[in-house]
C-alpha cells in the first residue's frame, strides 16, 4: 500500500527533525553524552506521533552502523501507534549519492530527503561540482529511484539554498522538478530574513505551481521562527522543526514556538491535527535528555509565567492577566511560578507569609520584614533559599506565629515541581525547579480526551 497516495496533506506539516537535526546540537556534549540513545529516540518518536506530527526526519541510515540498527526500533514504534494515530511516515535525510539511497531504502524509509548543496561555497568547499555536475548526478539517481521504488516519497533540497542566487537554484530546480514531490527551501547557514524568504518562496511557488515547498530555517541571526512564520504565511505547507529548536550551531524553529504563534495569530486552520496542551510536557522530554531546564526563549516554558519583579508579582496576584498575556494553558502549562527575591515587593512577602506560610500578620509588619528581608537577601549562600531566609526573619525577629487552620483545609502546595488536583498559583524560592515528566503518558491522557 503505497500510504503517501492515500494521505490528505494538512494545511501545515511539520517535519520534525529532531532525531536527526537535533542530534546534531552541541547541548549533548556539554553532558558526554554525544548521541540519543535508542530509548531516547523511542521515547521521542512516541511523543511526537502521539503530538500529532506525520512526518519525521531521521539520519540517513549509512552515518553508522547503530543508525542503521535504531531504524528497526523506530519503525516498530511507529507501526504500534498506527491503528491509534494513522501512519507517520519515517524521512530518511540523505546525500545525493547511491549509497545512502540505498541504505536508506533497505532500512525501509517511506520517503527520502535528498539534498547536495548548490551554493558558491558548497560547490567550492564541500562537494567540488559545478551546477551542471549537481544536475547530472541528481537526475540520474532520482530517476533509478522513481522507476525502482515508485512508492518512495521524494523531497529535493539544494543545500543553502539562500546563498545560492536564484538562476542557479532554478537552473537545478528546472531539471529536477518533475521528479520530486516537494522542493526544499533551506536556509542552511541562517542568513534569510523575513523579506528574503517572502521572495523566495513567491518565486519558487510561481515558477513550480503543483509542487509542495519544505522550510528549513537555522537561527543563526535568531530569525528562525518569524522565518518559518514568513514561509508558511506565503504558502509553504511543510516546515521542518525541532522540539525547543536545538540543532546544529544555534538551531532550527522550534515546534512548539511555531505552533504557539501560529495560534496567537488565530491561524487555527494550519493547527489542524496537532494536541498543543502537549507542548509543554514534550519540551520536558526533550530537555530532560539534554539534562537542561526548557530554555528561557521558548514561549512554550513554566519561564513565560514566572514573575521575579515586585511590581510584576504585585499585579499577578490581583490579576493573571496584567503579565501572562497568552493562554498558555492551551499547551499545556497550567501552573505560574512567582519568586522570591531581592526584587519582590512587601505586596508578595506579606501574600506568601500569610496565604502560604500561614503566619498572622498585618501589612505594615509585612512592610517592615520585607525592608529587613531586602536587606540580608544580598547575603545569602548558595545553601540558603529566599524562602528560608524569610521564614526565619518572619519568626525569630518578627515572633510571627502560626495561624490555626481548620482540621479539613485543603493542604497548600508549594513546590514548583509538586503534583496537583488542579491548576494553582505558587510561590516559590529563586532555585529552579527541575522540569521532568512522564510525557507519554501526559500525551496520551491529552489525546484520549480529545478523542473521547
Amino acid at each position: 500500500m503505497n500510504h503517501f497516495t492515500a494521505y490528505t496533506p494538512r494545511p501545515l506539516e511539520i517535519i520534525d527533525s529532531t532525531l536527526r537535526e537535533g542530534q546534531q546540537t552541541s547541548l549533548l556534549h556539554d553532558h558526554q553524552r554525544y548521541f540519543f540513545s535508542r530509548e531516547d529516540k523511542e521515547e521521542i518518536l512516541r511523543a511526537l506521533i502521539l503530538y500529532g506530527v506525520k512526518f519525521v526526519e531521521l539520519f540517513s541510515p549509512a552515518v553508522s552502523a547503530r543508525e542503521r540498527a535504531d531504524w528497526a526500533a523506530l519503525r516498530a514504534v511507529r507501526d504500534a501507534l498506527i491503528t491509534q494515530k494513522g501512519y507517520t511516515f519515517l524521512l530518511a535525510h540523505v546525500r545525493c549519492h547511491p549509497h545512502d539511497v540505498a541504505a536508506a531504502i533497505a532500512a525501509g524509509a517511506d520517503g527520502l530527503n535528498v539534498y547536495i548543496g548548490t551554493s558558491a561555497e558548497s560547490r567550492t568547499f564541500n562537494h567540488g561540482h559545478d551546477l551542471a555536475g549537481i544536475v547530472l548526478r541528481a537526475r540520474a539517481l532520482l530517476e533509478d529511484v522513481r522507476r525502482s521504488h515508485p512508492q518512495v516519497v521524494l523531497r529535493f533540497s539544494g543545500e543553502d539554498a539562500f546563498r545560492t542566487s536564484p538562476a542557479d537554484l532554478f537552473r537545478v530546480y528546472d531539471e529536477i522538478a518533475p521528479l520530486v514531490h516537494r522542493l526544499g527551501l533551506p536556509d542552511t547557514v541562517g542568513v534569510a530574513t523575513p523579506a528574503s524568504v517572502a521572495a523566495r518562496v513567491t518565486a519558487l511557488r510561481t515558477r513550480y505551481p503543483v509542487l509542495e515547498l519544505e522550510g528549513h530555517f537555522h537561527n543563526d541571526r535568531g530569525l528562525a521562527l518569524v522565518n518559518a512564520l514568513e514561509a508558511v504565511k506565503n504558502g509553504v505547507r511543510f516546515c521542518n522543526t525541532t522540539v525547543c529548536g536545538v540543532g546544529e550551531r544555534s538551531g532550527i524553529t522550534s515546534l512548539t514556538s511555531l505552533l504557539f504563534n501560529l495560534h496567537a495569530d488565530r491561524d487555527y486552520d494550519r493547527l489542524e491535527g496537532y494536541q498543543l496542551r502537549g507542548s509543554y510536557p514534550i519540551n520536558v522530554l526533550v530537555a530532560d535528555k539534554l539534562r537542561m531546564l526548557v530554555p528561557s526563549t521558548e514561549p512554550v516554558s513554566l519561564t513565560n509565567r514566572t514573575h521575579t519583579a515586585g511590581v510584576h508579582q504585585s499585579a499577578v496576584l490581583r490579576g493573571a492577566a496584567s503579565y501572562e498575556a497568552h493562554p498558555l494553558d492551551n499547551f499545556g502549562v497550567s501552573e505560574s511560578g512567582i519568586l522570591l527575591g531581592p526584587l519582590s515587593g512587601w505586596n508578595i512577602i506579606h501574600y506568601f507569609l500569610k496565604e502560604i506560610r500561614y503566619f498572622q500578620l498585618d501589612e505594615d509588619t509585612a512592610r517592615q520584614i520585607a525592608r529587613v528581608f531586602k536587606e540580608r537577601v544580598y547575603g545569602i549562600q548558595p545553601d540558603e533559599s529566599p524562602e528560608e531566609l524569610l521564614t526565619a526573619i518572619a519568626e525569630r525577629e518578627f515572633g510571627l506565629v502560626h495561624a490555626q487552620l481548620p482540621p479539613a483545609a485543603s493542604p497548600i502546595v508549594q513546590r514548583l515541581d509538586s503534583p496537583l488536583p488542579g491548576q494553582v498559583r505558587r510561590i516559590a524560592s529563586a532555585k529552579p525547579p527541575a522540569e521532568r515528566a512522564n510525557v507519554a503518558a501526559v500525551l496520551q491522557a491529552f489525546d484520549s480526551q480529545s478523542n473521547g
